[in-house]
């Protein structure tokens, strides 16, 4: 028997913009994806559903500093709803509940949608990883257990009918964090009158980042390992919403050993900082008026 070689390790900075594939949990893809490029330390953006595909960003290295940003980052979603059956869950991995006949039109689905445009409010799922009293509300779902759940406020930014057929609705939508497409899947099916669960749902956009360039976890593998760093996005992939400051050697380096310099005139809220094109980590306005380290990166090379 061959002997076992032992994993070696090593940094990697950089945000691979993956294409998730169905069946799979956003942990395992990241795993996968951590072992393909040999990366020490790695981490995602916010997770999706193992029935849901799209964009996953991953950050390796330095770049899981910045994961936690696009937490709050609006998203853009393609979903497929199936008319006239509802689920305990809202999607197709649940229970069927009910089931009614479809008589509904484009033209109905239309004049349904902007109800559910705006600033709305969504009652959580139980089958969700929100926990109550420590446990998590699907582990009660999976018992029987039905708890109350306060609804909570979300912003649809734009809804959009792609196709209509039948009994089978497409829609594009664009959501702030913590919206459920599977519970705007059934509360549109609702105010349809004959109910609709989620079947399909693939993510197209996290805050400014999109599928364009995002790569398969099988186009990935396929390339030699050496050559996966070259489809790295780099690690202020994820700060391009932030205003840029760029900082003179001297005061960069008192920046990059914790220290605050004079604050650029009329910035307000956190900033990337650079010296030299260099990305050198985030700061934000403080005390004294001047700018302060929040988070800073050391890149490998």
């Amino acid at each position: 028997m061959q002997p076992k070689v032992k994993k070696t390790w090593k940094q990697v900075d950089g945000v691979l913009l993956l294409d998730k594939p169905q069946g799979m949990t956003s942990n395992d893809a990241l795993q996968k994806a951590r072992r393909l490029f040999s990366a020490a330390k790695g981490g995602h953006t916010g997770t999706l559903d193992p029935m849901a595909t799209g964009l996953l960003p991953l950050c390796f290295g330095e770049a899981t500093k910045f994961s936690a940003d696009l937490l709050d980052a609006d998203k853009t979603y393609e979903a497929v709803l199936k008319l006239g059956v509802t689920t305990d869950s809202g999607d197709a991995e649940g229970r069927v509940v009910a089931t009614a006949p479809v008589e509904v039109t484009r033209a109905r689905v239309l004049e349904v949608l902007p109800r559910f445009s705006g600033d709305i409010q969504q009652v959580p799922p139980m089958h969700s990883a929100l926990k109550r009293d420590g446990r998590p509300l699907y582990e009660l779902a999976r018992k029987g257990i039905e708890v109350e759940r306060e609804p909570r406020a979300v912003s649809i930014h734009a809804i959009e009918c792609l196709a209509f057929e039948g009994d089978s609705v497409t829609l594009r939508v664009s959501c702030s964090k913590g919206t459920y497409i599977r519970v705007l899947a059934a509360d549109i099916g609702q105010a349809l009158g004959c109910g609709a669960h989620l079947i399909a749902l693939r993510r197209t956009r996290v805050g400014d980042l999109d599928l364009n360039g995002a790569l398969t976890l099988t186009a990935l593998d396929a390339i030699d390992e050496p050559d996966r760093v070259l489809h790295l996005s780099p690690v202020d992939a994820l700060l391009q919403s932030l205003y840029r400051v760029d900082l003179a050697e001297a005061e960069a380096q008192r920046f990059s050993h914790g220290n605050p310099v004079p604050l650029p005139a009329g910035l307000a809220g956190k900033v990337r900082v650079y010296t030299e094109q260099r990305l050198i980590g985030v700061g934000e306005p403080g005390l004294g008026g001047l700018l302060w380290p929040k988070r800073l990166v050391q890149l490998a090379g």
